[in-house]
């Protein structure tokens, strides 16, 4: 059952956020998307300022990055680097800025939001590659920004909590340390959605089986090739998953995804690792949007930030 919040939030969402969206231009549905996700942006938090900086990854591509930090920014313990979801597809540093922007005013942590590229222009493994390079370069001290505090995190929603998940085990099967905990909120983690969430949740509010077919589709392409050659971009079709950092993964009852949460951190812990998934009963995927009304999705905001301060020191 709907927490009564979130009825209100997808009622009010379906007005804004067409269900025939599919069927419009990508840059049609990327501009639906931002003005969703601008209707539930308040201004930001007091106290919290931004700083806008491009990136150039090692292999020439340019891409934004957003620092949210409070005033007393050398103070802060540690700094998240956030990746936002929307499938790989929509999605900004504008569209998530809400969350970013409550996470770096609720925990003191700077905060660096990461604008990677989007399918279907840019397909598989770019997204990747892109946070790939940022966290490489935030774990070296080589973001733009000047100095940041160095215990570093790595957080994301949906697809971002894909890209999340994909390079703390890339870095481990390098041999890079430095991520000390990485957060993921009803994230996707592999081609197919786990059972029992695919059947019982095929068409769940917000975010249905379909959808979550169509945007893997548009990243990962349709054929067996093109997954093989970015296999490293898919965490639950890894061969291994001891070595990672401190997980927490939730996810949401009424969502397909709900269950990729629960058996990564099942798959963590069997190999003696540190996960925790607890699911956001009565939510619905893209509920963190509902911040300001709902008493679950508060809940779950509580739940990454107290993790994220928890895991920001020693």
């Amino acid at each position: 059952m709907l927490e009564p919040e979130i009825v209100a939030f997808v009622e009010r969402t379906k007005a804004l956020y067409p269900a025939d969206r599919p069927a419009a231009p990508i840059s049609g549905q990327r501009a639906m998307y931002e003005r969703l996700a601008a209707a539930f942006t308040p201004p930001l938090p007091d106290g919290v300022t931004t700083h806008d900086a491009p990136f150039m990854s090692p292999d020439g591509h340019v891409f934004g990055l957003r620092l949210y930090a409070s005033a007393e920014r050398e103070q802060s313990k540690g700094t998240v680097l956030y990746f936002h979801g929307g499938g790989f597809v929509v999605g900004s540093l504008e569209s998530h800025a809400l969350i970013t922007a409550r996470i770096a005013a609720d925990t003191g942590l700077c905060v660096v939001a990461v604008d990677y590229r989007l399918a279907p222009e840019h397909p598989a493994p770019a997204a990747h590659d892109d946070c790939l390079a940022v966290t490489r370069a935030a774990l070296n001290g080589r973001l733009p920004f000047g100095a940041l505090p160095g215990s570093l995190q790595l957080a994301g929603d949906s697809a971002g909590g894909t890209l999340a998940a994909s390079v703390a085990m890339r870095l481990r099967d390098e041999g890079i340390a430095g991520v000390r905990s990485v957060a993921l909120v009803y994230p996707m983690l592999g081609i197919e959605p786990q059972l029992p969430a695919r059947d019982t949740q095929a068409d769940a509010p917000m975010l249905t089986l379909a959808d979550v077919r169509r945007y893997g589709a548009l990243y990962w392409g349709t054929r067996a090739a093109d997954l093989a050659a970015s296999a490293w971009t898919v965490p639950l079709e890894a061969s291994r998953y001891d070595g990672l950092p401190p997980t927490l993964a939730i996810g949401v009852e009424h969502d397909p995804l709900c269950d990729d949460a629960r058996v990564f951190a099942e798959r963590i812990r069997a190999a003696g690792g540190e996960a925790y998934a607890p699911v956001g009963v009565g939510l619905v995927h893209g509920s963190w949007r509902a911040l300001a009304t709902s008493p679950g999705v508060q809940w779950m905001h509580r739940e990454v930030c107290r993790f994220l301060v928890e895991h920001s020191t020693d």
